[in-house]
């Protein structure tokens, strides 16, 4: 696409600079062969040439800026602002994100050229496309997290949202290779992490690698269910156990699980009550059914989870000592999200063609929101992705999903301006200083941890926070 200049006028042949040099070869046939742009001015800032790989990527063409002055090029909106004129006003190298016509954003770094009595003689500007850097970044990334994977585990990809592709990185390798090992024996497991984690998705991972992979896994959280309902699904309940039993009584998961694998999520809120008899379970391998008189042999391989410190528990009293150690055999800790930054992407990219599919739509990351949420602290984990996946999914307006499309409430301040803002020097500072502290909450998680890296006190952080309120 070309754009032609309009309500400005080009220099005089007596303004215009002698730019014969740069248009005779070979000069000329080395500036178009260079990938990044290049743009220059002479002393004065006024427009000498560009090369070709110039206007491929801002979609100007030659005959419409040479001889123009910069500070003309700016009025006009082609550019939202010159790197040509601050190295002529500072007389050094500047790099800047420059917008053209409005939309694509460019980085430029414009350096001066000194004449032999020290004075400028022309800035050569080079520029490269932001968006063509960050799909050239996010392709190695991926490439190097796919070889990563294949190496290390041979895991066949899986379809189903329940139990997607094993994904891995250098901060979860220790744990999923741990899990290998000691899948095919029948050690007690446990499983700690943040909510959100993927702790059903290690226990699924553990169950695959067993000699239990045909049988049946079933899970069952402890903390979503009252007592007696917990022991009715967990045990099973004789005929006629209580008021509203059926008469035929019912079947408990280490029933229904025979043969196979039951994951016991939030282990930390099961009753003391349950406690006592989850310990046969595990030791003796039988159990009682709810208003039973026989004993029932199970053969199930229990693996637990828990996002709480049971320890802590067990000091307390609120968790029996000899089931934390009978279920704890094996513990395996699954790291949160925030700490697993090789992940994010790989992530966004698999749900995000799940839900395409679920939802029959086609969407696909823009590069610049791909990097925001590669940066996001992701407090909810893994559930968090995917919920903001599928968000996204069925309300972005195009196909596109760009940082615009993004949820005000995650991302307060999208993205940071780099552009002139109105009102007076004390109004800009503030809100560039707002928007730098966002930006760094947003990638490090708590306050403490984003003071540091700007280099303030945590309390002046939260002040300044309370001020926007």
């Amino acid at each position: 696409m070309r754009y032609r200049v309009t309500g400005i006028k080009p220099q005089t042949e007596a303004e215009r600079v002698d730019a014969s040099g740069f248009d005779q070869e070979p000069l000329r046939s080395f500036l178009d062969a260079l990938h990044d742009g290049v743009y220059i001015t002479d002393a004065n800032g006024i427009t000498v040439t560009i090369n070709k790989a110039y206007e491929r990527i801002t979609g100007i063409s030659r005959a419409e800026v040479v001889g123009f002055h910069m500070a003309d090029l700016v009025k006009a909106g082609f550019i939202s602002k010159s790197a040509s004129l601050e190295v002529i006003r500072e007389r050094r190298p500047i790099t800047l994100v420059q917008t053209i016509h409005g939309s694509r954003k460019i980085v430029v770094t414009g350096t001066p050229m000194f004449s032999a009595d020290g004075s400028i003689a022309y800035v050569v500007t080079s520029v490269r496309d932001i968006t063509e850097l960050l799909l050239a970044k996010h392709a190695q990334e991926q490439l190097e997290q796919i070889q990563r994977i294949r190496e290390a585990y041979k895991v066949p990809e899986i379809k189903s949202l329940s139990a997607p592709g094993v994904i891995t990185s250098q901060q979860t390798e220790p744990c999923f290779a741990l899990a290998k090992r000691v899948a095919k024996s029948t050690a007690k497991i446990l499983i700690q992490g943040e909510t959100g984690t993927g702790k059903t998705l290690l226990a699924r991972y553990i169950h695959q690698q067993s000699d239990r992979m045909e049988g049946p896994f079933l899970e069952l959280n402890c903390a979503a269910f009252p007592e007696g309902l917990l022991e009715a699904e967990l045990f099973g309940y004789a005929p006629g156990a209580f008021t509203g039993a059926t008469p035929r009584g019912k079947q408990g998961l280490l029933d229904v699980a025979h043969g196979g694998t039951l994951f016991l999520d939030e282990i930390g809120d099961l009753p003391l009550a349950l406690q006592v008899k989850l310990l046969k379970v595990v030791e003796e391998n039988r159990y009682l059914p709810v208003g039973g008189t026989a004993f029932r042999h199970t053969n199930v391989r229990l693996i637990t989870a828990t996002h709480q410190y049971l320890n802590d528990h067990v000091k307390k009293g609120s968790f029996r000592e000899d089931l934390f150690y009978r279920i704890s055999v094996v513990p395996l800790w699954l790291p949160p999200l925030r700490q697993r930054r090789d992940e994010v992407i790989p992530l966004l990219n698999y749900y995000l063609d799940h839900f395409n599919q679920l939802h029959d739509v086609n969407r696909r990351w823009n590069p610049e929101a791909l990097e925001l949420l590669s940066n996001y602290s992701w407090p909810g984990n893994i559930r968090e992705l995917i919920n903001l996946t599928e968000r996204l999914a069925v309300t972005a307006v195009g196909d596109e999903i760009t940082t615009t499309t993004l949820p005000h409430e995650i991302f307060p301040a999208l993205p940071l301006s780099l552009e002139p803002v109105s009102g007076d020097l004390r109004q800009q500072v503030k809100r560039f200083e707002q928007q730098l502290i966002q930006q760094a909450l947003a990638k490090h998680g708590t306050t403490r941890a984003a003071a540091a890296v700007l280099g303030i006190d945590q309390s002046t952080l939260v002040k300044k926070q309370r001020r926007w309120r």
